[in-house]
């Protein structure tokens, strides 16, 4: 596993929040606003708890203690402390609209105008950004678009590994689970709660599993369900989407939707995603 601690700085308004949760769900341990005289000892103290991925944010609104921030990262350079800095930065327009948009006070107050409190903004931090290990422009960048790029630069294995997907079998009778991204119906298919050998066995049982393949439109809806997921799942990723949930229902949540539920997690493994399952309602009685 690569070894991060990242120290984040740049424009107000330049995408700090939206990088820090990009990080967070890489697994980042971030602490937004940290005073810079602190960075060092914070530094030493995670060496000592083998904590491998940190991201400090850094900025004007640590005021007086911000302005030590290049002598804190001279400091630690001398002293051997490993760290990599992070400048996002955005365009004066861009800057200006976000700012209108959002109808937030610049950290640098309101004595100035907006426009002036970027340029003097601008001039503190030019030291900063020439010491950049990475600079990202987000002027032009979606919020998908920076995360992609976070994602790229500070993110560990294939795109396929950076998503993960929960597919969860559930019954409709016991409530939709409220985390869903995909719901799947299917209780059009026959229902092995009818035959009373298979009440009280499930899904994952091989009896009803035999039960639910007679029918030829179980392969017809799973064939149209993996083309489904071919075409989505990659675009889900494109998106910068961190997880995704894809939830089977039935009525009581024990068979058809189990053995479909089933079914889509192998596709999803033999496709190379980082997958798991779960059956909401195999617990509860029918």
């Amino acid at each position: 596993m690569q070894s991060h601690f990242l120290i984040i700085t740049g424009m107000s308004g330049a995408g700090k929040s939206q990088v820090v949760r990009t990080l967070e769900d890489l697994n980042f341990f971030c602490i937004d606003n940290l005073p810079a005289t602190l960075i060092p000892k914070f530094s030493e103290l995670c060496r000592q708890t083998s904590e491998d991925k940190v991201a400090l944010v850094v900025d004007i609104r640590g005021g007086q203690f911000f302005d030590k921030l290049l002598q804190v990262l001279d400091e630690m350079e001398a002293s051997g402390q490993k760290y990599e800095l992070l400048f996002l930065d955005a365009s004066d327009e861009s800057l200006v609209r976000r700012y209108k948009e959002t109808r937030r006070r610049h950290p640098l107050g309101e004595r100035n105008s907006l426009l002036k409190n970027i340029t003097n903004e601008r001039q503190m931090l030019d030291p900063l950004r020439e010491e950049a290990t990475y600079i990202i422009d987000t002027s032009d960048l979606t919020t998908a678009q920076l995360k992609a790029k976070v994602t790229e630069l500070f993110g560990e294995g294939t795109s396929k590994d950076r998503m993960g997907i929960v597919v969860r079998s559930f019954g409709f009778k016991h409530g939709l689970p409220l985390d869903s991204d995909l719901v799947l119906d299917v209780r059009f298919l026959p229902n092995p709660f009818y035959v009373e050998e298979l009440r009280s066995q499930t899904g994952n049982d091989r009896p009803v599993a035999d039960f639910i393949c007679r029918y030829p439109q179980t392969f017809q809806y799973l064939k149209l369900e993996e083309q489904l997921l071919d075409f989505l799942v990659p675009q889900y990723i494109n998106e910068g989407k961190a997880q995704l949930v894809i939830s089977v229902g039935c009525t009581g949540g024990q068979h058809r939707s189990v053995f479909i539920a089933n079914k889509l997690y192998e596709f999803l493994r033999e496709r190379g995603y980082s997958v798991e399952i779960t059956h909401r309602d195999i617990p509860k009685k029918v």
